[in-house]
């Protein structure tokens, strides 16, 4: 079945997923919770209007997510909502997985199976040679090779998989490619393969984004192969992302007298897949290939048009439940007093104090919570939601929420 937003509700993604302290997570309470991306948008305003936090929070501008998606156009990228049929199923399946990407290419690219190959920036020769071979040897089983665009193993790989089509993560926006001096080679995988990146179009990467890319590059693999990496790699992030989103780990073994090739012993010592030949990779994802990946589907509200019903329940889309019981009912139809804020409770302040009371550094799982406070779980999940608002508590998996490092 292929389903898609409208263009009207994609903007509505857009513009929500680019609002101040909404990330994947928050993006997903957000619509549970009020039925859909353009509900959740109207509803913002009076959820900061109650915020107490001293931070500064803006709602993304309509007319900035607008030029935002005439610019990608211009530069070739298009939006790809999570549940429609070019979303990657690899992804889709990873814990806070991005709600809207921008994509550039060929995105039949998205669609076949792939292998994230990561390793050292400063590689050496035979590190470069052996990511040449990998790359080449899982391009000819019909493998997509997944890496960051970066310099050294990364961009060998992506050299070596040009001609079937390789797949990109980037860190920054599609026009702040990083490094400049990949601009060529983004043109090159843009022809038969897919430049992917959540950011905003022109948006500068900051050291902090790369481990948010090396979650992408995991992502989109069934299998992370770490080639080279010292002990401070950022591919050893990679590699970690992969292991918690349930993927499989290889090294290649390197000498012991090359500091280049210590993160990835240390993988093996740890109990990565140990890589030698194309091979030993191939045999391991064949289950996964040959078993097909779970299909998801669109949010409630944000079914194709000319339906009145929801096609499916939202919780199909996430591994933690929805906050928001599935709807029988479309917006229009809905009464007075179902609608977001119609009959506020004058107890919710006392529940957002209540709740926060109870949360620490450490994650505890909101069931837990809602036994802890003495709430019922509807106050306890608009607490929570008002204090992720005003940024003063974060997110994990497992339905597990702390109090934000930074507070």
């Amino acid at each position: 079945m292929s389903v898609r937003l409208t263009d009207a509700q994609r903007l509505d993604w857009l513009q929500l997923i680019r609002c101040d302290n909404v990330g994947p997570r928050t993006f997903r309470s957000l619509v549970n919770k009020f039925g859909g991306a353009n509900a959740a948008l109207e509803a913002l305003p009076e959820l900061l209007r109650k915020a107490k936090g001293e931070r500064a929070i803006r709602i993304f501008a309509r007319d900035d997510a607008m030029r935002e998606m005439e610019a990608a156009a211009r530069r070739g990228v298009v939006f790809v909502a999570l549940g429609e049929p070019d979303y990657p199923a690899a992804l889709r399946a990873i814990d806070a997985a991005p709600p809207l990407i921008a994509v550039r290419g060929d995105l039949r690219a998205l669609s076949k199976p792939a292998v994230a190959i990561v390793g050292s920036r400063n590689a050496s020769a035979a590190g470069l040679a052996f990511a040449d071979r990998l790359a080449r040897g899982l391009a000819k089983e019909a493998i997509v090779v997944v890496s960051g665009l970066a310099r050294g193993i990364d961009a060998a790989a992506h050299r070596a998989s040009l001609a079937s089509g390789t797949v990109a993560a980037l860190a920054g926006g599609h026009a702040r490619l990083y490094p400049a001096e990949h601009a060529g080679l983004a043109d090159e995988i843009a022809e038969r393969g897919a430049l992917v990146s959540e950011m905003p179009l022109e948006w500068e990467p900051r050291g902090r984004d790369f481990p948010r890319r090396n979650r992408l590059v995991s992502g989109l693999g069934l299998a992370t192969i770490v080639v080279e990496a010292t002990r401070r790699s950022g591919s050893l992030i990679t590699a970690r992302f992969a292991g918690e989103q349930g993927r499989e780990v290889f090294a290649v073994p390197g000498s012991p007298l090359d500091p280049r090739a210590e993160g990835a012993n240390d993988l093996l010592r740890e109990g990565a897949s140990l890589c030698t030949r194309v091979e030993d990779v191939t045999k391991a994802i064949a289950p996964m290939i040959d078993g097909g990946a779970p299909r998801a589907d669109l949010f409630g509200e944000d079914a194709p048009s000319g339906r009145s019903e929801p096609l499916w329940d939202e919780s199909d889309l996430f591994d933690e439940p929805a906050i928001a019981a599935p709807r029988t009912q479309p917006d229009h139809e809905m009464s007075e007093s179902r609608k977001p804020y119609a009959s506020e409770r004058p107890e919710r302040d006392d529940a957002k104090e209540t709740v926060a009371a109870l949360l620490g550094p450490a994650p505890v799982g909101v069931d837990e919570l809602v036994r802890a406070a003495g709430l019922s779980a509807p106050d306890v999940h608009m607490a929570l939601l008002e204090l992720e608002i005003e940024g003063l508590i974060e997110r994990h998996g497992g339905n597990r929420v702390s109090l934000a490092l930074s507070t």
